[in-house]
């Protein structure tokens, strides 16, 4: 998308290129971190309070990257307005991280698990939050 939108600005393609991998690298590496967090016990599945606020550092830390590595004249107005609007919008992002991070996790787990006991671990977290939130809803349902 970074790349996308850098060609749609009139850039060249080889900036564009440069533009994605600025800011595919970092949030690949936190989105990583993120994964290992929630394998360690830091997060759990289903949160987004905490996730939200991971991302609202992470985010900006990205784009700042990429801001340096493929400038814009997004840091015009210096870093600290750049990093707070950043914050801003990485709440979005977390948004769309989760969702589709714990649809795409558990199915990778699955494939993992008979190998990798932190992998088997994590996804029987992620049964036991399913079995959660079935058992609210059907108790939603009953109820009505």
């Amino acid at each position: 998308m970074a790349g996308g939108l850098t060609l749609l600005a009139g850039q060249s393609t080889g900036m564009a290129g440069l533009a994605a991998l600025a800011l595919a690298t970092p949030l690949a590496l936190f989105g990583g971190l993120y994964s290992v967090l929630l394998g360690h016990g830091v997060f759990r599945p289903g949160t987004f309070g905490p996730v939200g606020l991971y991302w609202m550092a992470a985010f900006p830390v990205s784009r700042l990257a990429q801001e340096i590595l493929a400038p814009t004249g997004g840091l015009v107005e210096g870093v600290g307005p750049f990093l707070a609007y950043q914050a801003m919008i990485a709440l979005g992002f977390a948004i769309g991280f989760l969702w589709v991070h714990e649809r795409a996790m558990p199915h990778w787990l699955m494939r993992r698990a008979g190998d990798n006991p932190l992998a088997k671990e994590l996804l029987e977290k992620y049964l036991r939050f399913a079995r959660v939130v079935s058992a609210r809803k059907s108790a939603r349902k009953g109820g009505r």
